[in-house]
């Protein structure tokens, strides 16, 4: 019985459970159960208080196989995620049973961990089936402890929270995620189990009556956006992507092919670029957000450097490309269009003038040796360069 999964995902399982691992006084609780089903790995954890399960889906060949599931010791948890750190996040590792072991083989070396199969793991299944299926009781006011809030914070995503009552679990779910948290007894507003919503409003009457009514926190001021600042923040980097497609998918249409095809072409590859950047981005948020943050961050760092073409200069040598070629290529066609085309300046101006004269507007030109007035056409064009010896004849 085995799994296959990446680096990256493994360490997402086990940084998504680790902060809810019961202590060594409970053994059962005391490390991170693996379980496998025919569709998913799960990674699940709890100290009896929160309680959180992280799932990847198996790859097609994995899928269909008969359940197992093993608890690795707590103790052992921080050298395995170590050891998983060591991989490239693309490295395959291959999870496997052996009486009463796991192995984790990696590309260059293997783990082995001793488990103990005759501890029985909680039913986290029937319990998170069980506070899933809770009604709503009342107007639920559960106390939380604040203690326990900031494990959730490893999820690295937001979250949906479904409250159902006062002295029950409170419900997280997530992408390929889902928790609980136990409400606590007691609350710093006085006794949790006798606190209602309308007696906490009640203490903080006073100074509630003094704002206005009709303020909601969406009006808060909000920094700044730079123009010369590439953005960190994941949320606004696709938003930012999304409209560039946007524009530029409207400025293609605005923009007249047959006079100015060079420009058409910009714009499309402008919305074409946002576009593919912003799927895979979306792509690898949803497999790993930590990673997504981290790939935001450098590009945020190497944008604002402004050396943009020694860093794809350089990744392009690393990735065994040959960008010295490329260039040769580029500059060959540049080389060519200079002397076969008109230059994209002199298209522009003529296009200029032929707007100047149908708005009626009278201007003189003087001759010159890159726009001409075509009087059969009735229009400026821009005019090819001449070779050396014509243009000085």
């Amino acid at each position: 019985m085995s799994v296959t999964i990446n680096a990256h995902q493994l360490k997402l399982l086990i940084d998504q459970t680790a902060d809810h691992m019961g202590h060594e006084g409970i053994e059962q609780l005391h490390g991170i159960r693996l379980d496998v089903d025919s569709q998913y790995l799960y990674a699940v954890a709890s100290d009896r208080y929160t309680l959180a399960a992280a799932r990847y889906r198996l790859a097609d060949g994995d899928q269909n196989q008969e359940p197992w599931a093993r608890t690795i010791p707590g103790d052992f948890v921080p050298s395995l995620r170590q050891w998983v750190d060591s991989l490239k996040g693309a490295a395959y590792i291959t999870i496997s049973t052996a009486k009463d072991r796991l192995v984790f083989d990696g590309p260059l070396a293997d783990l082995t961990v001793a488990t103990n199969t005759a501890l029985e793991f909680p039913d986290w299944r029937g319990l998170l089936r069980t506070i899933a299926a809770q009604t709503v009781e009342g107007e639920p006011f559960p106390a939380l402890n604040t203690d326990y809030l900031p494990r959730w914070a490893a999820i690295q995503q937001s979250l949906r929270v479904r409250v159902t009552a006062d002295r029950k679990a409170v419900l997280f779910f997530g992408e390929n995620f889902i928790g609980a948290q136990m409400p606590t007894h007691g609350g710093g507003i006085g006794p949790a189990k006798e606190q209602t919503f309308e007696a906490a409003h009640d203490l903080w009457l006073w100074t509630l009556a003094a704002g206005a009514t009709d303020v909601d926190m969406a009006s808060l001021p909000q920094p700044e956006s730079s123009h010369f600042e590439a953005p960190r923040d994941i949320r606004e980097t696709a938003a930012t992507l999304l409209r560039g497609v946007l524009n530029s998918t409207s400025n293609a249409y605005q923009c007249d092919f047959d006079g100015d095809p060079e420009a058409w072409y910009a714009h499309i590859r402008s919305g074409v670029s946002d576009w593919m950047a912003y799927r895979f981005l979306d792509a690898l948020h949803q497999v790993d957000p930590r990673a997504a943050q981290q790939v935001v961050n450098d590009t945020a760092e190497q944008l604002d450097s402004g050396e943009l073409g020694e860093w794809a200069w350089d990744m392009a040598e690393e990735s065994g490309f040959n960008p010295k070629k490329w260039d040769e290529e580029h500059e060959a066609r540049v080389a060519k269009q200079m002397v076969e085309e008109p230059r994209k300046w002199a298209v522009r101006l003529a296009r200029g003038l032929n707007d100047a004269k149908n708005a009626g507007i009278n201007f003189r030109v003087d001759d010159n040796q890159f726009v001409a007035y075509d009087a059969e056409a009735g229009e400026w064009k821009a005019v090819k360069p001449q070779p050396a010896e014509t243009a000085t004849a």
